[in-house]
């Protein structure tokens, strides 16, 4: 009788504690479950842009896509 082949152990590489490494396991391979855990990388404090500050960006890709337009697409006199 032939069991299932035993997932690997692994070391976690944050601390140190031993855990199966399982093929859906969620987050790095040399971390255990708990140290995988997604940190909050998002600042809080994001705000959101007023209309003047969304147009002035609009404005610069707007320019920044001109210049790249005419850059790649210029004839060579």
């Amino acid at each position: 009788m032939v069991a299932g082949m035993a997932f690997p152990i692994k070391v976690c590489a944050v601390c140190s504690e031993e855990f199966e490494l399982k093929p859906d396991k969620p987050g790095f391979a040399n971390r255990c479950p708990a140290c995988s855990e997604p940190e909050s990388a998002e600042p809080e404090t994001k705000r959101s842009m007023d209309a003047d500050e969304r147009k002035n960006v609009a404005e610069a890709n707007e320019a920044r896509r001109r210049a790249m337009r005419d850059l790649l697409y210029r004839k060579d006199s």
